[in-house]
């Protein structure tokens, strides 16, 4: 049962992100930008396979520049909303949880979304880029520790216990705060659940079901409030949602070690990259756009 009324609500939340989406356009006509929909079809294809999208995604749009760092992760909740609603109808509909487990965390998550959208738009630039810039550095981390091993394994459980089961709940509600900086839910609540003794695929339908919805409904106060680029929003999704079709029922699962120690380095150098201009940002104007300049130059 909770898991239908999840679905239904995943499909309302859908069809509200889409009509808002369409309002917007029609007050600001944009086409998809095509190098969106090429990063957004890689980015979700590897989101569906385990990889994590909004990394990756941070740090291409950093290095190409393509809009202010404070509005980066608006645009990536705005851009990914509909492959992330593909996916959450994909996990939810294949992988075993515990139901109310399930149903709790994405409402705390989505309640998470709804406060951090308030606090993420009052934030100045530079508490926005520290936030990146330690969230990608933490993405960098827990890709090395899979590749080499570290991670927590977890057990078989597809439920937990009373404290435990309460700690993933509240814990969803911080991750959901979170994402409206641009750091994602993934590799947080994957850690979490296996720590806790829960089969990791456990993880799947509450991560997906939670940033599907969490997405959506930010999604539609962040098209009607923020500033985006409207063409890189309709590419990211126009090429997202089909790859993540493609990942979840045509390839299914790729060896993913090699591509991990590759997404680790430009991670990490983004990182420091985000967390570089967040510190100038807190000296003088003059010497922040200063050392600004410089880290763009960076090679």
């Amino acid at each position: 049962m909770i898991r239908i009324v999840l679905l239904v609500a995943l499909a309302l939340a859908s069809a509200a992100f889409l009509v808002t989406l369409g309002v917007v356009l029609r007050r600001r006509p944009a086409w998809p930008s095509l190098e969106a929909v090429a990063f957004g079809a890689v980015a979700n294809f590897f989101d569906t396979l385990g990889i994590g999208s909004f990394a990756p995604t941070t740090a291409y749009l950093k290095f190409r520049r393509l809009v202010p760092d404070e509005l980066i992760p608006a645009t990536m909740l705005a851009g990914y909303a509909a492959p992330s609603i593909a996916e959450g109808f994909v996990f939810i509909t294949t992988v075993t949880v515990d139901p109310l487990l399930l149903g709790l965390s994405i409402a705390a998550s989505i309640a998470g979304a709804f406060t951090g959208v308030a606090l993420s738009a009052r934030l100045p630039v530079g508490p926005i880029r520290l936030a990146m810039g330690l969230g990608l550095l933490v993405a960098a981390a827990t890709f090395a520790l899979s590749n080499l091993g570290l991670m927590p394994q977890g057990g078989a459980a597809t439920t937990l216990a009373a404290l435990p089961f309460t700690i993933v709940v509240a814990a969803s509600f911080v991750f959901g705060i979170l994402i409206n900086v641009g750091i994602g839910n993934f590799a947080p609540t994957l850690i979490l659940v296996s720590l806790l003794g829960m089969d990791p695929r456990a993880a799947f339908p509450i991560m997906m079901g939670s940033g599907a919805l969490m997405v959506s409904t930010s999604g539609i106060k962040i098209l009607t409030d923020r500033p985006l680029n409207l063409g890189l929003v309709l590419g990211m999704a126009l090429g997202g949602t089909p790859a993540v079709l493609v990942a979840a029922f045509i390839v299914k699962s790729l060896p993913l070690g090699p591509l991990r120690w590759g997404v680790v380095a430009v991670v990490t150098y983004a990182g420091a990259v985000m967390l570089h201009a967040a510190f100038a940002h807190r000296r003088t104007p003059e010497a922040a756009v200063a050392a600004e300049a410089r880290a763009e130059l960076l090679p």
